[in-house]
């Protein structure tokens, strides 16, 4: 009883956040739709919790409140910044994971019903996205007026795709389907679009075949050529953003982000091994209640990081893991890795090669997205991490892939080998 309620209120809520959090957020202009998604989330964890007999807490969620708790008591300790921007950071670090945790806890399943209906608003909104897009030949500034920035518009477009492809059925129409729906983003000329939809093309076309997945040295090869593939495509800004910063070849106070990069390191070594603490560098608290960090380094001056205009402040996310030094950018990797490692070992059950699909293309595109943005702590990864966590329960659940012609077979031979 209870999982019936858990399934009909999540289904509301993933619809909610998708409309109000991804496609309306900017438009409407109220920037704690994400928060109040989160309560309601948490919420509904809680009454998912207390109705357990057992308290059935994952071991994983529990272990990653204890290392935010452990760095809130480090932050005070150090004195990071004030109490309020501490609570403040950590409450907006945090949200992802609990995004994740609560819903792979919650583990809910949508009916075929749901999901037509869910593919069908998917395709209103992806229409509306395309009218959007087609719109830049008469005012080419109509993604900045209706969607805040290119990047949030293509940030669009891979949320409805990817809800578009997790309610599909996976077969060869429906991924065809899914990587049209996906080539709109092109259309807001952000390389790092280019880069994840070349990833997500070659995911859905060839990991998609393979019979059983192994990494293998095969499939590693095909990897690393992949991963060849996008940073081709996507030359052109990590020359903009990486090689020009290491190589100092831009005046750093016209540029935020070329010095968050290059600053970032100093901080590492300076507060090894656990970093800064909340809210002192590269995030959204650290502008806010203005960090001492930034004069401590001498780039408060710089143009969008200073104490009345700190706009670019968190204009991307790989360098505000600085505020918790080596440590917290080897938990962050480990977070992945073990998504990963979850991800495969349910596939040996399952053989959900739509999930396994899906869950390569989240990380990419993470790992893409860190590069110049924070998406990660933000509405648009709030989204993307709810449903990530539902793709993971699927498989955690043994949902098996629909389409899969050798599914049952390779279920039983996995069974017989053990």
């Amino acid at each position: 009883m209870i999982q019936s309620l858990i399934n009909k209120h999540f289904f509301n809520l993933l619809l909610f956040t998708l409309t109000f959090g991804i496609l309306l957020y900017d438009a409407i202009g109220f920037d704690y739709t994400d928060e109040i998604c989160a309560l309601f989330l948490f919420v509904l964890f809680g009454i998912y919790l207390f109705s357990t007999s057992d308290w059935n807490f994952n071991k994983g969620f529990l272990t990653t409140i204890g290392i935010f708790l452990f760095y809130f008591c480090y932050s005070l300790y150090i004195g990071s910044n004030t109490k309020t921007a501490i609570i403040s950071d950590m409450l907006i670090q945090i949200k992802p994971y609990l995004a994740f945790f609560c819903v792979y806890s919650m583990m809910p399943r949508f009916s075929e019903s749901q999901k037509n209906i869910m593919k069908s608003i998917c395709l209103v909104f992806w229409f509306l996205l395309l009218l959007m897009g087609l719109g830049k030949a008469v005012e080419p500034r109509i993604l900045f007026h209706l969607m805040g920035h290119p990047a949030y518009y293509a940030a669009a477009v891979v949320c409805v795709s990817l809800c578009y492809l997790y309610c599909s059925k996976f077969t060869n129409l429906d991924k065809i389907t899914f990587v049209a729906l996906l080539s709109i983003g092109l259309i807001s000329g952000r390389s790092k679009f280019y880069g994840f939809f070349a990833l997500a093309t070659f995911i859905t076309f060839y990991f998609s075949n393979i019979k059983q997945f192994k990494l293998d040295a095969k499939n590693i090869t095909i990897i690393l050529l992949t991963i060849v593939a996008v940073l081709f495509v996507a030359r052109e800004k990590i020359y903009f953003y990486f090689y020009q910063t290491l190589t100092s070849e831009v005046d750093k106070d016209m540029i935020a982000r070329y010095v968050l990069y290059a600053t970032a390191p100093q901080i590492l070594i300076d507060y090894f091994p656990f970093g800064s603490g909340f809210a002192s560098f590269g995030t959204f608290s650290s502008g806010v209640y203005y960090s001492s960090i930034y004069s401590k380094y001498g780039i408060d001056g710089v143009w969008g990081m200073s104490k009345d205009h700190y706009n670019f402040i968190a204009d991307t996310y790989y360098p505000s893991l600085a505020q918790f030094g080596i440590v917290g950018i080897i938990l962050y990797i480990t977070f992945w890795i073990y998504i990963l490692m979850k991800a495969i070992k349910f596939h040996k059950r399952t053989y959900n090669m739509k999930c396994l699909s899906m869950v390569l293309m989240i990380i990419g595109f993470f790992i893409i997205e860190g590069t110049t943005d924070s998406t990660f702590t933000t509405h648009r990864g709030f989204f993307v991490l709810m449903l990530l966590g539902l793709i993971l329960s699927d498989l955690k659940n043994g949902v098996t892939d629909e389409v899969h012609p050798n599914a049952k077979e390779l279920q039983d031979e996995n069974t017989s080998d053990k």
